[in-house]
C-alpha cells in the first residue's frame, strides 16, 4: 500500500510539474495595413515568450510609420513619439528585413522622433518586424505614426498592443 501512495504521488507530481511548466506561445503573425488614418488591424493581442512577425504594408496615399510605445511625447504642442519606446525599455533589438524603407521624411530631412521607428513610401515596398516578446514587454503598449508633425496620431492613426503573460 506505502509503494501505491508513492507512486501515486510521483504521478500526480509529474503531471503538475508539467502542467505548469507548459509550451511557449504559438509563433504569430501579423499583416499591418496603414492607410490615411489608421492601422489595420487596429490592435495586436501577443503572448510573453511569442516569436512574432510583423509584416508592414503601406496602401495609402501618404508616407506612414510605425513605432511602439507609451506616454505621447509632445513637441512644439504636436505628438512625436513615445516616452517610453517598447523596444528600447526592455533591451530588445527587433530583426527588421525592408525594402524601400525611407530613413528620411519627404522633405529629405531626418526624422526627430526618438526610438524605433519604422517609416514606408505609399506603395513601394514592405518591411518585416521579427521580435521575441520578453516578460518585461507585458502589459499595454501603444503602435502610432507621427508623421507630419503629429498630424496622422492626432487624426487617429494608432492602436494598441496587449502583451499578456
Amino acid at each position: 500500500m506505502k509503494t501505491l501512495t508513492i507512486a501515486a504521488s510521483i504521478l500526480i507530481l509529474a503531471v503538475v510539474l508539467a502542467a505548469c511548466s507548459g509550451s511557449p506561445p504559438e509563433p504569430v503573425r501579423y499583416t499591418i495595413d496603414m492607410t490615411e488614418y489608421a492601422f489595420s488591424p487596429p490592435s495586436l493581442d501577443l503572448k510573453v515568450g511569442q516569436d512574432v512577425e510583423l509584416t508592414l504594408i503601406n496602401s495609402g496615399q501618404l508616407v506612414h510609420e510605425v513605432m511602439f510605445g507609451k506616454d505621447v511625447m509632445m513637441m512644439n504642442n504636436r505628438p512625436s513619439g513615445f516616452q517610453t519606446d517598447m523596444f528600447e525599455s526592455t533591451g530588445t533589438t527587433p530583426e527588421v528585413t525592408m525594402t524601400n524603407v525611407m530613413e528620411m521624411d519627404e522633405h529629405g530631412e531626418e526624422e526627430t522622433h526618438a526610438g524605433f521607428m519604422v517609416a514606408l513610401p505609399q506603395g513601394e515596398g514592405q518591411a518585416v518586424i521579427k521580435f521575441k516578446v520578453t516578460p518585461q514587454m507585458a502589459g499595454e503598449w501603444e503602435m502610432g505614426c507621427f508623421e507630419q508633425d503629429g498630424v496622422h496620431y492626432d487624426a487617429g492613426m494608432k492602436g494598441k498592443v496587449t502583451i499578456s503573460r
